[in-house]
């Protein structure tokens, strides 16, 4: 009888012959493809957007042939039966997919015939995938059930240092987050500030921010994890950090000396807190379309226009704001950023800066931090806080932050899957059905155990974005991949836990409302999953 150590050994080298195959096949798909948007050597935005499905399927394959390498490289650095399980049912799954049709959505399907290809899967891919048995989803569900408050179902690979800030920020998460989140979430109440407190302690605001200018310096992998086990508490405490981590990528990537001097150390000890001002009601992904205005008053600006969706807006001290500096363009060039200075406000007067009113946005989820419409009229910024002190810089100085925020989204994303998955599983052992619990049941089985799969294959995804972005590598295309695999994951997570619940997860008391209701703006802010599918495909053909 071969030995565990050996038949992961087996699989590993089954997935290593494999992978050459489906990188084959997406150089296939993208050549293919290319001859169609661009016939004269570069790509044609008419053409692209005349075979918009095509594209986007070229995207989501890429996603997941990426997905399936870093699955691959995830078992080089672990061992177990779960591990293998997991190796096992996700390529299985994954290549009969790729085969079939990679699901873009609900009713929408990436397939190999609209990018004018088609694959025979050779005798390893179809060994792969038939690996993916109803009985191993099974014993892998069967192993969770035995392990319910794990971490994560499956080694994550990750060092030691990084598996004691998780371990750090689970614990600190389940004594102060997991018993209030839902409640914060039907009242639509504001994150208490003591947590906010406690998160700067923590030094969540200054995680990546360089040491000497007041942050820890830690590296974009230990942002991931820590913004992983905060959202699975709740996705808005999670995303407290983003709000930090735009703007303090934008000084640092734009800013003066002088401002990265002033402006990092207040936001990494959570002195200020910020908000990011970019949208606009008609503009939404269009960020080139923008027509806030901004006009030289003396050594002052003047901001006139109207914003939207903007996060915790009124509590915040400080506004990266978009503006048009050039008011005689139309498009990106005559764009700047500001680092705009406000009064926080409350529920009762939440912008009593003059120059500056607005109004909340109800919403689904995602509450804690809420969301409002700004309009500005003559609102006042300072000279000094133009970002970067020369105007027109303000999209290119956004477009730098890209990486890192769809990084952090795909990392917020995982938390929220996993936190589904939790919820799931502890309903599925607990609730009884014609004298069994339902995990016995090989339906829910089959959904508990995929979602542990998928949660896997984007950790590793994600991982592996944040390890190119430590290195200094461009990554938009890995971090955009994450992003995209990660928020389909967490809406899936969160919609199969809540059929596990039946009836009971459609009611208000059960937290898995609460949570698929968050998850479902994953695949919409940073980044809608269409406009993210875009940006891959104009990465992949340009």
């Amino acid at each position: 009888m071969p030995r565990k150590e050996d038949s992961m050994k087996d699989m590993r080298d089954l997935t290593a012959t494999v992978l050459s195959e489906i990188r084959d096949l997406q150089k296939r798909g993208t050549d293919a493809l290319r001859a169609v948007v661009a016939p004269e050597g570069k790509v044609d935005a008419a053409l692209l957007e005349q075979h918009q499905h095509a594209t986007h399927a070229l995207s989501w394959l890429t996603t997941y042939v990426e997905a399936l390498a870093q699955l691959g490289a995830w078992s080089d650095r672990v061992s177990g039966e779960m591990e293998e399980l997991i190796l096992k049912i996700g390529f299985g799954e994954y290549l009969t997919q790729i085969a079939g049709g990679i699901p873009m959505s609900q009713n929408e399907f990436a397939r190999l015939s609209d990018l004018g290809i088609d694959w025979t899967p050779s005798e390893t891919a179809r060994e792969l995938m038939a690996g993916n048995t109803p009985d191993v989803r099974a014993r892998l569900a069967r192993l969770m059930a035995d392990n319910p408050g794990s971490a994560s179902f499956g080694a994550t690979g990750l060092d030691e240092d990084l598996e004691m800030i998780r371990d750090q920020f689970r614990r600190w998460s389940d004594d102060k987050v997991v018993p209030h989140a839902h409640e914060w979430h039907l009242k639509d109440d504001f994150i208490p500030m003591q947590i906010i407190e406690e998160l700067a302690e923590l030094g969540v605001f200054g995680l990546t921010i360089p040491e000497n200018l007041g942050g820890l310096g830690m590296s974009k992998a230990a942002m991931v994890v820590v913004s992983e086990e905060l959202s699975r508490g709740y996705i808005g405490v999670g995303s407290l950090g983003t709000r930090s981590e735009i703007a303090a990528e934008l000084i640092l990537g734009g800013g003066t000396d002088e401002q990265k001097e002033h402006w990092l150390p207040r936001l990494a000890s959570g002195e200020i807190l910020p908000t990011a001002v970019f949208t606009e009601p008609n503009t939404g992904s269009d960020l080139g379309s923008l027509r806030t205005r901004a006009v030289k008053d003396g050594d002052s600006w003047k901001i006139t226009g109207n914003k939207t969706w903007i996060t915790h807006a009124a509590r915040t001290h400080i506004m990266t704001l978009l503006a048009r500096t050039e008011p005689e363009t139309s498009d990106y060039r005559g764009l700047s950023m500001f680092i705009a200075e406000k009064t926080p406000g409350d529920d009762e007067n939440p912008f009593p800066t003059p120059g500056m009113t607005g109004g909340e946005i109800e919403v689904l989820g995602y509450r804690g931090m809420k969301e409002y419409e700004i309009g500005f009229d003559g609102f006042e910024v300072r000279g000094e806080n133009l970002l970067g002190g020369v105007a027109g810089q303000g999209f290119k100085q956004l477009m730098q932050t890209f990486e890192s925020a769809r990084i952090q989204t795909a990392a917020r994303a995982i938390g929220v899957a996993q936190n589904a998955l939790e919820l799931g599983l502890q309903y599925a052992l607990d609730r009884k059905q014609f004298g069994k619990a339902l995990i016995e049941f090989p339906r829910v089985s089959d959904k508990l155990a995929m979602m542990a799969v998928e949660i896997m294959i984007a950790r590793q995804l994600t991982y592996f974005s944040a390890w190119e972005k430590d290195h200094g590598h461009r990554c938009d295309l890995e971090a955009g991949m994450a992003k995209l695999l990660g928020a389909r994951v967490a809406w899936a997570a969160a919609d199969n836990a809540l059929q596990i619940h039946g009836g009971n997860g459609f009611a208000l008391e059960y937290q898995i409302s609460r949570v698929l209701c968050d998850a479902r703006i994953l695949n919409i802010f940073e980044g809608a999953a269409e406009i993210q599918a875009q940006v891959i495909a104009r990465r992949l053909l340009g």
